[in-house]
């Protein structure tokens, strides 16, 4: 049998092995890569849910008075969105984005399909990809701009780049998938508005959709698969509205405008009935 003080000696050798060193520095870099992951999820999730919140905030534009304080309001809600988004972007510093761009991809597709609603309340329009990621460019505040310039002999070069504008670009595909579940928002707003007396929104909604759709139907499944498999539920949207519109250009005069949402919600869409759904 060795020696007690020489087995000590064995394991200690053992312990300091280059491989072993090497794993347990992988293994570190990997947990913080999982607790980074963690918590761009967690981030993400508070973006989704401060979005839906916000969703639901819209949808009362048929019923309120004052449209412009609702807006306002909804502009705070924003607000408190882009703070998330900021702590994303602050998180991806020195990262690359690609590796976790799953961890906040489900937040900023909410954030387009509320930021886009709003968007065509106040204007009739889509709004663009760049006007989009134009508002996620967040710059230093004046102050911190001040202490960053008398500071700027001591501060290291990691320092630095966290007092540039951090900026978080919204992909193609994150756009599209957001515009896609913004139908289906539309397409309540056409049937609450029905509900309320509002004979112009329907038709409104009904071109805006058509024309989003049209250029849904151009990428067809040379997009990626995520966009595809929200072409059906798009079609889906548009077909409810056109029924509305009919409903409303055929049968208007003859039924009451608050049993018209009625109807309209509880009738299969013509696209549901050509499918055998």
């Amino acid at each position: 049998m060795q020696p007690r003080n020489q087995k000590e000696e064995g394991q200690s050798t053992v312990t300091s092995t280059p491989v072993l060193l090497s794993f347990e520095s992988f293994q570190k870099e990997l947990d913080a890569k999982h607790d980074k992951y963690e918590r761009l999820v967690k981030l993400s999730r508070d973006v989704t849910i401060e979005s839906k919140r916000t969703i639901f905030l819209l949808h009362r534009v048929i019923s309120v008075g004052d449209v412009g304080e609702l807006l306002h309001e909804a502009d705070v809600k924003f607000g408190d969105i882009r703070l998330k988004i900021q702590q994303i972007a602050q998180e991806l510093i020195g990262e690359d984005t690609c590796q976790f761009h799953r961890a906040f991809s489900p937040g900023l597709q909410e954030y387009v399909e509320a930021v886009s609603f709003q968007h065509f309340i106040k204007t009739r329009t889509l709004i663009s990809l760049d006007e989009i990621n134009n508002q996620l460019i967040f710059t230093p505040k004046t102050d911190e701009v001040k202490c960053s310039e008398d500071l700027a002999s001591s501060c290291s070069q990691d320092e630095k780049q966290e007092q540039q504008p951090l900026c978080l670009q919204v992909t193609p595909t994150d756009y599209l998938l957001g515009i896609a579940d913004l139908t289906g928002e539309l397409m309540r707003l056409c049937i609450t508005s029905v509900g309320n007396g509002d004979i112009e929104t329907p038709f409104e909604v009904s071109q805006f959709l058509r024309a989003i759709y049209d250029g849904f139907t151009y990428i067809g499944n040379t997009g990626p698969y995520e966009v595809s498999k929200k072409h059906y539920t798009l079609k889906q949207s548009l077909g409810k509205v056109e029924d509305a519109c009919y409903m409303l250009t055929v049968r208007g005069s003859e039924v009451p405008k608050h049993v018209l949402a009625d109807v309209l919600s509880s009738k299969p869409s013509r696209i549901d009935q050509e499918e055998g759904v």
